[in-house]
């Protein structure tokens, strides 16, 4: 008897399928929930960040916004000693990883070869205070006093901590850094770059670098030019380079 055909008036009704072969068409209707969608591109989003991590795109995108920070502090400091016409320093700690700018109470000459590491200003940090008490023991006679650095609370330094201090991106720290007046490149305490009201700064190396890594290609220089301010940033440690006589002048005898 054929499909749709009638008994006693009544229309047959088709057969009914097998047991679970009507769920499994509605699912394939159904198509993706919402959730499912939603952890397909948690899945996605996490791949895509191991492949970026692992690549250290980064970490390398960190070293460079460190170089463009300290640029701009340093551009901070050159401008600000003009317009107060008073002495100021960028202070980059070690320990921390931070660095603020700090403004001079009274006029101020840089020492080169001085113990404390700080030019001849008064001593900040317990090291570089006993670094004085030393160099005073030896001498034994009446030294003149120092000029004496304080923060800089209103420092054009974005996203500051207390005190003006502004710290490295994360994972980034300093490596190296010698100023003009140090006869060694600083590796631990505090060094400090200093401007003056005439728009003259000192020669300085300053070296970031992932983390504590050794490796050059994990490292940045930025080289800073004495009577400009220029920031000039270097692939790799480039150790600063002090100029001597002979170099400084810009006239040289020549013979007849």
């Amino acid at each position: 008897m054929r499909r749709g055909s009638t008994i006693q008036g009544e229309p047959l009704r088709p057969n009914p399928p097998p047991a679970g072969q009507g769920t499994k068409r509605r699912l394939a209707r159904r198509g993706m929930t919402l959730v499912e969608i939603l952890v397909v591109l948690v899945v996605i989003a996490m791949m895509m960040a191991g492949i970026i991590f692992g690549s250290g795109q980064v970490p390398s995108a960190r070293l460079r916004a460190s170089s463009s920070l300290i640029t701009s502090a340093i551009k901070a400091g050159y401008t600000r000693s003009n317009a107060v016409s008073k002495s100021v320093r960028l202070v980059f700690d070690f320990e921390s990883n931070t660095m603020w700018l700090e403004e001079a109470n009274r006029p101020m000459v840089v020492q080169s070869k001085d113990l404390t590491g700080t030019g001849g200003a008064d001593p900040a940090t317990a090291a570089e205070q006993a670094a004085v008490a030393e160099g005073e023991r030896i001498i034994k006679g009446p030294a003149a006093p120092r000029p004496q650095f304080l923060p800089v609370d209103k420092a054009d330094l974005a996203a500051r901590e207390p005190g003006g201090k502004r710290p490295l991106p994360r994972g980034i720290t300093f490596r190296e850094i010698q100023i003009a007046h140090d006869d060694q490149p600083r590796t631990e305490g505090r060094a400090y770059l200093y401007f003056w009201s005439g728009g003259q700064t000192e020669r300085a190396s300053i070296q970031v670098r992932i983390g504590k890594d050794e490796d050059d290609s994990q490292t940045l220089t930025l080289l800073v030019a004495p009577l400009t301010g220029k920031v000039t940033v270097k692939s790799g440690p480039v150790a600063l380079k002090i100029p001597d006589d002979k170099e400084a002048s810009e006239r040289e005898e020549t013979s007849p």
